[in-house]
């Protein structure tokens, strides 16, 4: 009488390690294309936020007689990020906030009311989504103030409208054209307002907003409810690996993952450029509430003359 005998065939090592390598470069192909699909969303929602930056600067216009909101009041007393609120859903956080470019009886800002005070801090302590890329790091804060990702565009020369900085790439003086976006001191401070009037350049033709790059380690760029981290300028290049020069050498931190930055000097003042954390460029809205990519490789003559409200450049100039 024979028995029959069943075989069980298993894998033996080498087949597992084999499958296992297989998987690993299977893997290792489809990661990156995972992280690049992941990234497109990211960089479609940021634009998406910049949309609806660009849509409700066109209703504050609508309201208040076709003037922009100003840039920021002082170092401390509001910047656009609160004259906005009421325009992205979010009128109940600009109910509360308090001081938001109150003139005083002697012309002067109203300083008791600063961001950071008591009266304020239940809106500023608030991260807003719709100023917030979902491509940068997580909730940043400092002294239980949020950061945000956008910032208004002061134009292409520094922070105080430097009347020439630096130079065009063809030896041109770089000459501030006027921008959007304004710091207000007081009752003297020129001008008060910007109207859409003054947009000579076109609204299609002249930035609004780009993003910026929550700064770490108590780095302020980012730091948005604040003057000095509210604003950019065109004299860098998208993502320039030139520093920023913020209003104090401590408010910078010159350290990785931060973009580079230095010390403001007589020569040299306050100016910020446009960052992301996109790996080709940034997201921009226009002043007519177009969003377009900038790219890092954008020409710089052409990123400035794109960043002035009214400084007369030849069309042919901003193709």
């Amino acid at each position: 009488m024979s028995v029959s005998r069943t075989l069980k065939r298993a894998f033996t090592l080498v087949e597992l390690l084999v499958v296992i390598a297989i998987i690993g470069v299977l893997v290792a192909l489809l990661l990156p294309a995972v992280q690049s699909a992941r990234e497109a969303a990211r960089r479609s929602q940021c634009s998406n936020n910049l949309k609806q930056i660009g849509l409700a600067v066109t209703q504050y216009a609508d309201a208040y007689r076709g003037a922009f909101p100003v840039g920021s009041y002082t170092c401390c007393d509001g910047t656009w990020q609160v004259a906005l609120l009421p325009y992205v859903e979010q009128k109940a956080l600009f109910d509360q906030y308090k001081g938001y470019g109150h003139i005083g009886p002697s012309g002067e800002i109203d300083t008791t009311l600063r961001y950071s005070s008591g009266t304020n801090l239940p809106v500023t302590s608030q991260t807003i989504k719709v100023f917030t890329c979902p491509s940068d790091n997580k909730v940043a804060t400092f002294a239980s103030v949020t950061y945000h990702n956008y910032v208004a565009n002061h134009g292409n020369t520094t922070l105080a409208r430097t009347a020439t900085f630096g130079t065009q790439t063809n030896g041109q003086p770089n000459k501030y054209g006027k921008a959007p976006f304004v710091v207000v001191s007081n009752t003297n401070s020129i001008p008060q307002v910007v109207r859409l009037s003054d947009i000579g350049d076109g609204t299609s033709s002249t930035l609004a907003f780009s993003e910026t790059i929550k700064g770490q380690f108590g780095d302020l760029r980012g730091f948005g409810w604040w003057q000095g981290g509210s604003h950019f300028e065109a004299y860098l290049a998208p993502n320039s690996n030139q520093p920023d020069v913020p209003e104090q050498i401590q408010y910078c931190v010159n350290q990785r993952p931060n973009a580079p930055c230095t010390g403001p000097t007589t020569a040299a003042p306050e100016m910020i450029g446009a960052r992301s954390r996109h790996p080709t460029g940034v997201n921009t809205v226009m002043c007519d509430g177009s969003v377009r990519f900038m790219s890092d490789n954008v020409n710089l003559d052409t990123w400035r003359f794109l960043s002035t409200a009214a400084g007369r450049e030849p069309a042919n100039n901003l193709n």
